[in-house]
């Protein structure tokens, strides 16, 4: 299978590329070359990266204009980035139903449903049985997350008008390698000195991780499940590990719809690797 990607250079591509890439044929596009990369575009310029969608079966969309904002970017104000990412969404979808691609996979976020978290935490973090199921409305906790609401609606109207497969995968947190694992955030706080190891702070960053991390091979898994799939005319799926204590709930259907079965758990932690 040949498959584009867009914005392979990051910390989800390369895990995708890491775990997938002698299963399917890669095309790595990415605004900037770099180590791997086939293909230099930018997705906000349609007449640049449209010819790199021709031969291709499926396209993965990461790539994501700096700058739209983050879990803390709850600001009502619209922004230059956050339109650019919008543009960049519109023309991966049109250059996927003009090339007349099979399936398309959309890197949503958790921020899609974000303020589920944010009303309740921190107790979200401590399995209280808080729980946002598949059927979950759209309930962004930000601009960004507005913007990937968007860009699932926008794949559920390319599916049910134009006929390609669209999967949108709301992802949890997928860190690079030297930080995979539910300690990472918490490690990288220290290592930049928000706060101290065992720290009260410290501890929150863990239990959080531990609801919300997906294994950069568990991310790989659900988007191999999605590509050789072709029974889902359009869906989104939560992007976890098999987690515990995740309340991003969809896993059951997850593994009857797709067959995402997890390998890994946050719970199988109890300290940060030597």
């Amino acid at each position: 299978m040949n498959v584009l990607l867009t914005g392979a250079n990051g910390t989800v591509g390369t895990a995708i590329t890491d775990h997938l890439g002698d299963r399917y044929e890669f095309t790595r596009l990415d605004i900037e070359s770099g180590e791997g990369t086939d293909a230099v575009a930018d997705v906000r310029d349609y007449d640049a990266v449209r010819p790199h969608f021709d031969g291709q079966d499926a396209v993965v969309h990461l790539a994501l204009t700096p700058g739209t904002g983050g879990p803390d970017d709850r600001s009502l104000a619209w922004s230059e980035p956050l339109a650019d990412n919008l543009e960049g969404i519109h023309n991966v979808t049109d250059a996927a139903v003009d090339a007349g691609l099979d399936s398309l996979v959309f890197a949503s976020s958790n921020h899609a449903v974000g303020m589920v978290e944010v009303r309740n935490a921190p107790e979200v973090y401590h399995d209280t049985g808080i729980r946002a199921g598949h059927d979950e409305p759209h309930r962004p906790d930000s601009r960004y997350g507005l913007t990937k609401s968007y860009g699932e609606d926008l794949g559920r109207l390319a599916a049910e008008a134009h006929g390609i497969r669209f999967y949108g995968l709301r992802i949890g947190a997928v860190r690079d390698p030297e930080f995979d694992h539910p300690y990472g955030d918490a490690e990288r706080g220290v290592e930049t000195g928000r706060w101290d190891r065992g720290s009260d702070a410290y501890e929150e960053q863990v239990a959080r991780m531990k609801g919300l991390w997906q294994s950069r091979r568990d991310l790989a898994t659900m988007v191999a499940c999605c590509l050789d799939d072709d029974s889902v005319e359009w869906d989104h799926f939560y992007g976890v590990s098999g987690n515990d204590r995740r309340w991003l709930d969809d896993l059951e259907y997850a593994r009857e719809t797709i067959g995402y079965d997890p390998q890994d758990n946050g719970e199988a932690w109890d300290e940060p690797p030597a």
